[in-house]
């Protein structure tokens, strides 16, 4: 992992995983079934500066929620794949559709549904309370915990090693 931040300066686009990535991966059931999902307002900041600044960000998940999609639209996120059950097909598919190669693009993911994609990737990360498996594809284990501020930390991390960390667009 010692020259994972070379990988980065390649980086035009973000794909994550939500439940355990974008959230702690916990759910609050409701009696009537309804399911909440606790995120992270700096990993929200993150996405959406991202997003402003010309990265392509996507999400690829398993889960289906509209609670999901209504987060992501209020980053002004569209790429979102939702009820995946073959994460890798998505994941190609984007690429082919968006003409990226995987070095351009940094996967985060914390479990076995994520391995595969993780495998392809230019940059595979994870958070820190990832799987072991996960962990040990990770080209890059963040120190937060997942809903925790992971996925800022390596948006930010993109951001430092390209120079546009910190600019007037930031205020």
């Amino acid at each position: 992992m010692a020259n994972y931040k070379e990988l980065l300066k390649h980086i035009n686009t973000f794909i994550f995983d939500y439940d355990g990535v974008l959230t702690d991966g916990g759910l609050i059931t409701t009696s009537d079934g309804e399911v909440h999902r606790i995120s992270n307002v700096k990993d929200g900041y993150a996405l959406q500066l991202a997003y402003k600044k010309g990265y392509r960000v996507a999400v690829i998940s398993g889960a289906r929620s509209d609670s999901i999609m209504h987060r992501m639209k209020a980053l002004q996120i569209t790429d979102v794949f939702l009820g995946v059950e073959r994460k890798q097909d998505v994941y190609r598919e984007y690429l082919k559709n968006n003409n990226l190669k995987p070095e351009q693009v940094l996967y985060m993911g914390d479990d076995i549904p994520d391995y595969k994609v993780m495998l392809e990737a230019g940059v595979s990360s994870c958070p820190a309370d990832a799987a072991e498996e996960i962990k040990s594809v990770s080209k890059y284990i963040s120190h937060f915990n997942g809903g925790k501020g992971c996925v800022r930390d390596v948006i930010e991390q993109v951001l430092k090693v390209q120079g546009k960390w910190m600019n007037d667009d930031e205020f």
